[in-house]
């Protein structure tokens, strides 16, 4: 299978099957991982029979994805973390039956588990039902539901970040230790680190002398409020009209925020299904670089144009 591939001075891009890129990268020579791999069969990305989406059950998109999981078990560091995008998925009258939730989350976490990986923290991202309303008119989501039959309501679907650590021979420490000896010195978010801006209105608001502290309450709140669901790379220039539905594109200060948590920088992160490039370019301006494997031509193109971009805007030197 020919595998094509662009780069630039801190990125390589791949243009292939994950399954089989993924098998010629070096043990343990990834220091982190992140991605948002195909909903099973939710979203269709392309007619090729390699893509994941392409599957007429979850269980035959697990089949494939295990492979995935356990090659990115083999080429991460020990003691270092692969972060998951992903969510509840939607369970369809005409498909089940009947509708409801299928809980992809709890199928991941079994497969990363049954691979290998420690399970090791979940952060929920907040999201708002109305916009999701607005874009599913879902049935459980309508006013007009509430008054017709309230047992049919349901709550907004949330994102989720899933995070499992590889075990390290050095027991709790990893075997490269993400080092920060002066804490954080900037929070990532559209809400800012001041305490008077905190968007959660149950967690207590304290300051303190050394804003690293504040910092970290922040992000160690189990849910992210403060994401910006607007802040994704255009996903309009990657679509084609062999697209049955469109991308969903990660939101870059949520990767930049998550590889700031959990890399070094000038650390290799890592993402199998790359898409139209966000994780690369959260990551290139997180100050790390960057591998990443996309199936889907047009989506590579887009994400070869976007790392550049990227990279380009880094390199302009300031006039002040």
């Amino acid at each position: 299978m020919l595998i094509k591939t662009d780069s630039g001075e801190n990125w390589t891009l791949y243009n292939g099957d994950s399954c089989v890129v993924l098998k010629q990268v070096p043990e343990e020579s990834i220091d982190m991982i992140i991605h948002s791999p195909p909903f099973s069969s939710l979203y269709i990305y392309s007619d090729s029979e390699n893509d994941m989406g392409n599957c007429t059950s979850d269980e035959e998109f697990f089949e494939h994805y295990r492979f995935c999981i356990e090659e990115l078990f083999r080429v991460c560091v020990a003691g270092r973390v692969c972060v998951v995008h992903c969510k509840d998925l939607p369970r369809y009258a005409n498909v089940y039956g009947t509708t409801g939730l299928i809980d992809f989350p709890g199928a991941c976490i079994q497969e990363f588990e049954q691979a290998g990986w420690v399970f090791h923290s979940r952060v929920t991202i907040w999201k708002c039902p109305v916009t999701e309303r607005e874009r599913t008119n879902n049935n459980g989501l309508l006013h007009k539901t509430v008054k017709r039959d309230t047992s049919q309501v349901r709550q907004g679907m949330a994102d989720y970040l899933l995070v499992f650590r590889k075990p390290s021979s050095e027991g709790l420490m990893s075997d490269k230790p993400v080092i920060r000896k002066s804490g954080f010195d900037r929070y990532i978010g559209q809400a800012g680190s001041s305490n008077n801006q905190h968007p959660s209105p149950f967690c207590r608001k304290t300051s303190s002398a050394d804003p690293s502290i504040d910092i970290w309450r922040r992000y160690a709140e189990p849910v992210w409020w403060d994401i910006n669901q607007t802040n994704v790379l255009n996903f309009k220039m990657a679509t084609t009209d062999q697209d049955e539905k469109h991308i969903c594109p990660l939101q870059l200060d949520l990767i930049e925020r998550a590889v700031d948590i959990w890399s070094n920088p000038g650390d290799v992160v890592l993402s199998p299904f790359a898409g139209i490039g966000s994780e690369g370019v959260g990551s290139l301006r997180a100050g790390r670089k960057f591998v990443g494997i996309e199936l889907k031509e047009s989506y590579f193109n887009a994400a070869v144009g976007f790392l550049r971009s990227e990279e380009k805007e880094q390199n302009v030197p300031a006039l002040f």
